[in-house]
């Protein structure tokens, strides 16, 4: 399996499930009576202990118990999906909320490990770097509040975006969604600046989005999010592990 692969690898593994919406994205699920809602979070918890299982099995470090779930998170039912889930999973357990401001208002987080986010904020314009910058330390104040206020640490579920020009104005815009000149130093040096500001006591962890398990993707010319053949890779082996070049 890939988390075998991956720890055979020496690396640590987080099992991240997320519902992927054609043409739309996990936030927006939103079940429109009482029944349908205890029909989705039936299905859903049953599925979520199917992949905790699995997880368990395999020695997984993390499970993330949703993501970005954003107009679901207020529902009581999570309460027994986090109890099935630590029924099932024996470690950490963890749920990614979207951008700062679900994190500020998922109940539930008393219940888990660690509050688990993903960051995708607006950035401005390309070429401000300080602008991108000033927004960066304010998410990560918001978080360092929220970290202080509830005693639990932080992972940084998602940072990434496009090596696309004109990414940073919209940074969860996908591929399929505009089309734009590739520009790979754009995508590593934000991905520089979020490091570089992530890099404090309350942040246990980052990930990026994304590595794909094809390891022909990416490349210089492709103007998606995987920083495969990019100038941003060269940013995280430089991150972490020392392995420092120029992009």
């Amino acid at each position: 399996t890939a988390i075998r692969q991956a720890h055979r690898l020496g690396f640590s593994v987080v099992v991240k499930p997320h519902i992927w919406v054609p043409e739309s994205w996990a936030g927006a699920i939103e079940p429109s009576s009482d029944e349908s809602w205890t029909i989705w979070f039936a299905r859903y918890n049953t599925q979520l202990e199917r992949i905790a299982r699995i997880a368990a099995e395999e020695n997984a470090e993390a499970l993330a118990i949703g993501t970005e779930l954003a107009k679901t998170t207020q529902r009581p039912e999570w309460i027994k999906i986090i109890a099935t889930a630590r029924t099932t999973f024996p470690r950490k357990l963890f749920y990614i909320a979207h951008n700062a401001e679900e994190a500020e208002l998922v109940p539930f987080w008393q219940m888990l490990d660690a509050i688990g986010v993903s960051l995708y904020p607006p950035l401005g314009a390309d070429d401000d770097q300080a602008g991108r910058i000033r927004v960066m330390q304010d998410v990560a104040r918001r978080l360092d509040t929220l970290s202080i206020r509830l005693g639990k640490p932080i992972l940084v579920g998602e940072i990434g975006l496009r090596s696309a020009r004109g990414a940073a104005a919209k940074p969860w815009e996908s591929a399929e969604e505009r089309a734009a000149p590739a520009d790979p130093k754009l995508q590593a040096d934000v991905l520089a600046d979020w490091l570089t500001v992530l890099n404090r006591p309350s942040i246990h962890g980052v990930l990026i989005w994304r590595w794909l398990t094809d390891p022909t993707a990416g490349g210089p010319g492709d103007t998606d999010f995987t920083v495969q053949g990019k100038s941003a890779e060269s940013v995280l082996a430089c991150a972490w592990t020392s392995a420092c070049s120029k992009p």
